[in-house]
C-alpha cells in the first residue's frame, strides 16, 4: 500500500469514512494511526527486501510504518512559527531518505537511525523559511543557529540578558566558531524576531524561545557534520591531486593554511613576481572549484549524496523532494 507522504495546503480533507470534512492535520493523525508499528524482525526483513530487490511495497511499509515518529519530531519544532503542515512534510522527506539509505545488518532499529534524517530535513527547511541573511550554509553555522539560545542560557546562569563579548567568546569556544560569528548571529536572530517575545503579543503568553526543541547535541548534529567533512575532504583531496606541484603549493600557502602566505612572501620564495603568484592562484582555484563542482555532480548521479531514488508518492508531491537536506549534503 503506498500513502501520500506530501502534505498540501488545504484547510481540511475528507477523511476516510467520515461524510464531513475534518480540519486536515486531525484527519492525517487519523490517518497514520492505522500503520502498525513493527517488530524489529519485520524491519529488518522489510528493510532487506528493499535493498536486495527494490520491492516498493517494502519500502513503503517501513515508511508509513514510522509516520507517526515523523509527526512527532515536527511538532517538537512548532516554536519556529513555520506551518505545522510543512514541518511534517519534511520530515516525512528526511523519512524517506533514511529508509533509502537503512542498513539493517549494522543491528540498529530504523527509527534510531530514521530521527537524524528527519531531524536534518526539518532544520534545512527552517534555515530556508527564516527571512535571514542566507545563514546556515556550513555545519558549523547551522549548529550556532540552533544552540546559540541554548548556549547563552547556559553561560549566563539560567537568565537571558543582552549578549556581551565576554559571553559571546565563551560560547564561540564550546561551538568551534569565532566569537564575532557569534554576535553576528544574535543579532540576524534579534532582527528577524526576538525568542524573548510573548507568543501572541500577551504579556502573560509563554515566550517563543520556551517553545524551542532541546538544544542538545543530538545525533543529526554528529551524523550531519562526520559526513559532510568526510565528503567535502575527499573532493579536496582528489581535487588537489589534479594541480601541478607549484599550483598545490601556491593554493595551499595562499587559502588553506592556518596564516597565509602574502603573495610577496610566495613571489621571493618561487622566485616570481606577486602578480605571477595571482595569477597561479587564480589558476588553481578554477581548477579545484570545477574538480569539487563535477564530483559533487557525479556523486549525485551516483546516489551518494541524495539517497537512492525511492519510488513514493512523496518523492512526486513536493518539488526538489529527491534532493538530501542541506544539513547533511
Amino acid at each position: 500500500m503506498q500513502i501520500s507522504h506530501d502534505i498540501s495546503r488545504h484547510d481540511a480533507v475528507a477523511a476516510p469514512g467520515l461524510s464531513a470534512p475534518v480540519p486536515f492535520l486531525s484527519a492525517y493523525a487519523m490517518a497514520i494511526k492505522r500503520y502498525e508499528l513493527l517488530e524489529p524482525g519485520q524491519e529488518q526483513q522489510l528493510a532487506r527486501r528493499w535493498q536486495e530487490t527494490r520491492d516498493e511495497r517494502a519500502a513503503n511499509a517501513l515508511v508509513t510504518s514510522h509516520l507517526r515518529i515523523a509527526a512527532k519530531v515536527a511538532r517538537g519544532y512548532k516554536g519556529y512559527g513555520l506551518p505545522l503542515v510543512d514541518l511534517i512534510a519534511e520530515a516525512n522527506l528526511g523519512l524517506v531518505i533514511a529508509a533509502s539509505r537503512f542498513e539493517p545488518d549494522r543491528g540498529a532499529r530504523f527509527s534510531t537511525y530514521a530521527v537524524p534524517w528527519i531531524k536534518a530535513s526539518i532544520h534545512a527547511y527552517i534555515l530556508r523559511s527564516w527571512s535571514l541573511v542566507k545563514i546556515g550554509t556550513t555545519a558549523a553555522q547551522k549548529k550556532l543557529f540552533f544552540r546559540l539560545r541554548g548556549e547563552m542560557r547556559k553561560a549566563m546562569g539560567g537568565a537571558m540578558a543582552r549578549l556581551t563579548p565576554d559571553v559571546a567568546t565563551v560560547i564561540a569556544e564550546r561551538l568551534e566558531v569565532t566569537a564575532r560569528e557569534v554576535m553576528e548571529m544574535d543579532a540576524r536572530l534579534n532582527g528577524d524576531m526576538s525568542l524573548n517575545a510573548r507568543v501572541g503579543g500577551e504579556e502573560d503568553g509563554a515566550e517563543w524561545e520556551t517553545l524551542l526543541v532541546d538544544d542538545a547535541v543530538d545525533a543529526e548534529t554528529v551524523l550531519a557534520d562526520r559526513e559532510q567533512t568526510e565528503r567535502r575532504s575527499s573532493a579536496l583531496r582528489a581535487a588537489l591531486g589534479g594541480l601541478t606541484a607549484r599550483e598545490r603549493h601556491v593554493l595551499e600557502a595562499r587559502r588553506l593554511a592556518d596564516h597565509p602566505v602574502t603573495l610577496d612572501q610566495l613571489g621571493v620564495e618561487l622566485s616570481i613576481s606577486s602578480e605571477r603568484v595571482r595569477q597561479i592562484e587564480i589558476r588553481a582555484f578554477a581548477k579545484v572549484r570545477r574538480a569539487v563542482i563535477l564530483a559533487a555532480r557525479d556523486a549525485a548521479r551516483a546516489g551518494e549524496w541524495r539517497g537512492e531514488a525511492l519510488p513514493l508518492a512523496a518523492r512526486r508531491g513536493r518539488p526538489g523532494a529527491s534532493k538530501v537536506p542541506a544539513s547533511i549534503a
